[in-house]
């Protein structure tokens, strides 16, 4: 636990306890009477309210369409699996100002749907629901489908042979062993979207707010820090509460599992149950994630003289107006290369934090836990401006240094690589470690031969979610990237922030290019060969 809780107390906890105490703090003196004013604003109580309830029904909208495909990928073999499942972890990347612009073009004025059926869904709940479950999808499908893939289909198959149905079968004895992974994949979808800030902002409109939008409202236009800082302390309560539920249920389910490897369960879809639900996932795919994707990659190609890569080609010079001091294209390699760093920062920490939190420890261990989560809770703008205001000095002056940018990106790729081992390490049947302690292997040995061919699989997709997260991490990365070096998500916001039909176009370009090199990215983590040894 040292390395994380060091990591996290420097790297998350200093930064943010300054923003609160720069906002709070008045000459010297603390004003906690500010929050007692600022809760009881009626205001401030209807924000919390909308982020609270939109945050439970995008949760259970995201589980409710997403578990079926989770099946999907993890037991059913078809052409174009691995491909698909790369594909649909792409929404995860891409900057939600650009999102927002994909779904304003289906569900706004003069969209598809308007279009077609003269029905228009912005600055509706609805069209915020549909954004949160395209970018959640991947989460379901990945932390879920990545345990289901390695269960040992023998155990459900026994409880049929006994007399189950397929249903009571499935209730009993897949259900409960899946519970950790749904609960940790519930935990993360609920927390990205009670911090909800792109999605709200461009679908909502004027009409919905949530407390990450009221933030950033009352620190970048209304320069009221003291407000701010009193909604960073209420969200963080709030998100401290659920952790804490999160970790007092998921304690209560933990058992241990027989796993075997993923290779050896995905079958040829049998039945028309099985084929039917397969063309329902795939449906479902092709409209909530395929369409709003395609429509990126047509606007990318709609150049003034017809369709073709002018705006690709015009991303490999500065341009005009001063809004790169390197061509776009550099961010490419920029974003890659932090991505990397960022990932390998990721999956140290957090592969020692989910060892950790294996061993049986009480109080501590699930207060670790639930810190370990708090970076996907707290608003990325105060991470971001808090690392400008405590890595200043010396002997951690990094303003100027390049691996500022991998460690923002870190601290929200730890809960992944968390969450996502956590449930795979846990089912592990203890009695295998104590067999080979018993044979004279050391502890190094014993986790080296036992955990980790079991948690293989589980390394790489969380692997694959650091890197993904890296790469589309926006929110405290456009505080710190320098000019000279930005990221894609960073040169897009820049792009759409200015005037111009080149620059609009360039900025899907850009969006393409992040899908692609997200969609080969984790389509290469896919055909690493994960297990050498069978089954277990």
């Amino acid at each position: 636990m040292a390395l994380p809780l060091a990591f996290f107390g420097l790297f998350f906890a200093w930064p943010v306890a300054a923003i609160v105490g720069r906002g709070l703090r008045v000459d010297g003196v603390w004003q906690l009477g500010r929050i007692g004013e600022v809760i009881t604003e009626p205001g401030i109580g209807q924000v919390l309210w909308f982020t609270t309830w939109q945050a439970l029904a995008s949760t259970a909208l995201t589980l409710l369409i997403a578990l079926p495909g989770a099946y999907v990928f993890a037991r059913l073999d078809f052409p174009g699996r691995r491909l698909l499942r790369a594909v649909v972890t792409v929404p995860f990347v891409l900057p939600t100002v650009v999102v927002g612009t994909a779904f304003l073009a289906l569900l706004g004025r003069g969209g598809l749907l308007d279009e077609l059926w003269g029905v228009r869904l912005d600055t509706t709940v609805w069209a915020i629901l549909l954004a949160h479950v395209f970018f959640n999808y991947a989460v379901v499908v990945r932390t879920v489908g990545g345990l289901w893939a390695q269960l040992d289909p023998r155990q459900e198959e026994a409880a049929r042979v006994l007399g189950a149905s397929r249903f009571a079968a499935w209730r009993t004895v897949t259900l409960p062993a899946l519970g950790p992974a749904v609960a940790a994949a519930a935990l993360m979808v609920f927390l990205f979207t009670f911090t909800s800030f792109g999605v709200v902002q461009i679908l909502g409109g004027p009409t919905f707010s949530t407390l990450e939008v009221e933030i950033y409202r009352q620190t970048a236009d209304l320069l009221d820090l003291p407000t701010a800082a009193v909604l960073t302390l209420v969200q963080f309560a709030a998100v401290g509460a659920v952790l804490a539920v999160h970790a007092w249920t998921v304690r209560r389910r933990e058992s241990a599992l027989q796993l075997v490897d993923p290779a050896h369960t995905a079958r040829r879809p049998r039945g028309a149950a099985q084929w039917t639900l397969l063309a329902a996932v795939l449906a479902v795919v092709a409209l909530l994630i395929l369409l709003p994707l395609g429509v990126l990659v047509a606007r990318s190609l709609d150049t003034p003289d017809g369709y073709g890569f002018g705006y690709f080609r015009s991303l490999q010079t500065v341009g005009e107006g001063g809004t790169f001091l390197v061509p776009p294209l550099e961010a490419v390699g920029n974003s890659v290369q932090y991505a990397l760093a960022a990932t390998g920062i990721a999956v140290a920490v957090g592969g020692l934090a989910a060892a950790a939190l294996t061993r049986r420890g009480g109080r501590l261990v699930r207060g670790f836990d639930a810190l370990l989560m708090l970076p996907l809770g707290v608003s990325a703008v105060t991470v971001g401006f808090g690392f400008l205001i405590t890595l200043d000095r010396p002997p951690l002056d990094l303003r100027t240094s390049w691996i500022l940018v991998p460690l923002a990106q870190a601290l929200v790729g730890v809960p992944f690589v968390v969450r996502t081992m956590l449930p795979v390490l846990r089912a592990v049947d203890g009695r295998l470690r104590e067999a080979a302690a018993v044979l004279g292997a050391s502890p190094w040995r014993v986790w080296r031969e036992v955990d980790l061919p079991l948690v293989r699989r589980a390394l790489l997709i969380a692997a694959g979610f650091a890197f993904a997260v890296s790469l589309g991490e926006f929110g405290a990365t456009v505080f710190i990237a320098r000019p000279d070096r930005p990221t894609l998500p960073v040169a897009v916001a820049r792009l759409l922030g200015r005037a111009g039909d080149l620059n609009y176009g360039q900025a899907m370009a850009l969006s393409t290019i992040l899908m692609v090199v997200c969609a080969v990215s984790l389509l290469l983590l896919e055909r690493v060969r994960t297990d050498r040894t069978g089954e277990f």
